[in-house]
């Protein structure tokens, strides 16, 4: 029976992959309209920042959405088919589990943040 759920679901994420993929790129919201020089110091401020994800997970999804939303320049790290990003996932974080957002600080510090409405929130307070 398990062998028969495992399946079921995998030819069901197959069906739906390229929907959810399609509806994400016919619904990204605008992004905010910033000078160059302001996106630059922006971007700066990303830089040390970068989301492990799945393309069509929608937590992911979701959170992509507000990084698009908020003009932010961060570095998407596809964990689904990279094995180097899986395993950086897993010594880092501790878990294969999606989205993450890997914060590194200015000593080197490395935070690992689990759950998109943390990540959500972590973002609209630190760049808005």
């Amino acid at each position: 029976m398990k062998y028969f759920f495992r399946y079921f679901f995998r030819t069901l994420r197959f069906i739906l992959e390229p929907f959810i993929l399609l509806w994400d790129k016919l619904s990204t919201p605008k992004g905010v309209q910033r000078s160059e020089q302001e996106q630059a110091e922006m971007d700066k401020r990303t830089a040390n920042l970068a989301l492990y994800q799945f393309n069509s997970c929608p937590f992911c999804i979701k959170v992509r959405r507000q990084i698009k939303r908020q003009s932010l320049n961060i570095e998407l790290r596809d964990a689904q088919h990279n094995p180097q990003y899986r395993e950086e996932l897993l010594q880092g974080g501790g878990e294969i589990k999606v989205p993450c957002l890997k914060i590194t600080d200015e000593q080197g510090k490395v935070t690992w943040m689990y759950e998109s409405s943390d990540i959500i929130q972590y973002l609209q307070d630190n760049f808005s």
